[in-house]
């Protein structure tokens, strides 16, 4: 069986975030770079429950770590 495919913006709603392109474009334009030494569960601008669903994700493999890779991968990128 394959595994769900989610979009990108489904971790924002998951996330208790806005999934409009317009605020994730501003959620990462506001929250990056993060410095290469920060691990994306524990930057600051995260409740405890969104931290937690973070750690979680990765503890129980699920589905959400490709989009959860990406937001990481989003969040540490330079802005040019």
């Amino acid at each position: 069986m394959d595994a769900p495919i989610h979009p990108f913006s489904e971790i924002f709603k998951q996330l208790g975030l806005s999934d409009d392109p317009v605020e994730i474009e501003r959620f990462i334009a506001t929250h990056s770079p993060l410095p290469d030494d920060v691990k994306l569960v524990d930057a600051w601008f995260w409740s405890d429950a969104q931290r937690a669903f973070l750690k979680e994700a990765y503890i129980a493999d699920a589905d959400w770590i490709p989009m959860i890779d990406q937001l990481n991968e989003a969040l540490h990128a330079s802005k040019k």
